[in-house]
């Protein structure tokens, strides 16, 4: 399987509470919610085909938590939503070592040795492992080169502040553009793949 990273960020690279702010989730954090503002059918169905496409999802803790909360338990019987469908009858395993006995159905733990259970995952046949959110997972995830395609959905606002995808320091790559498009509310979703080191003047 092809491991693939879907992150929805601002301009200025953060991905933290896009949604809406969580004073127990994001505490001192209050500029959460920064996509709600940019209702965009196409763009939710760009989204959600993102989504239908995966073969299996892969999950940090923190973002295993989120999900499983709310797609695998308030909306599970809402089948016609591509993400509760497809989060819901596809594979799913979590990177973590605390995390015992998962009651999100089909899911199983990689506790012990990551890397060797993620190279073990995408050597499967299959299409596409996917991961959402996962900010702390997918810098992992680069830094091992273990990362086949970054889709990035840029939502036209400079927060300023909260967690940002990119550390400030690590290792760098150039990409390679294999998709971009742009939505009418100036959302713009663009995907890369990872073509080794960048080349500088």
């Amino acid at each position: 399987m092809k491991l693939i990273t879907n992150t929805q960020v601002t301009v200025d690279g953060v991905m933290q509470a896009n949604g809406g702010n969580n004073p127990e989730l994001d505490p001192g954090f209050d500029r959460g919610g920064w996509a709600m503002a940019f209702d965009d059918d196409e763009a939710e169905r760009y989204i959600g085909d993102c989504y239908l496409r995966a073969d299996a999802f892969l999950f940090g803790r923190r973002t295993f938590d989120l999900f499983a909360a709310y797609w695998g338990g308030v909306r599970k019987d809402d089948i016609d939503d591509p993400f509760v469908s497809s989060l819901n009858s596809r594979p799913k395993f979590v990177a973590s070592n605390t995390i015992t006995d998962p009651q999100w159905a089909d899911t199983t733990v990689l506790a012990g040795d990551l890397e060797k259970s993620i190279r073990e995952l995408k050597a499967r046949p299959g299409g596409e492992l996917q991961v959402h959110g996962s900010g702390q997972l997918i810098r992992w995830l680069l830094e091992r080169e273990l990362v086949d395609e970054m889709t990035l959905i840029v939502f036209p606002v400079i927060v300023g502040a909260g967690t940002r995808l990119f550390p400030d320091k690590g290792t760098d790559f150039a990409l390679e553009l294999l998709e971009s498009r742009t939505f009418q509310t100036g959302i713009m979703a663009q995907t890369f793949r990872p073509a080794g080191r960048p080349q500088y003047a």
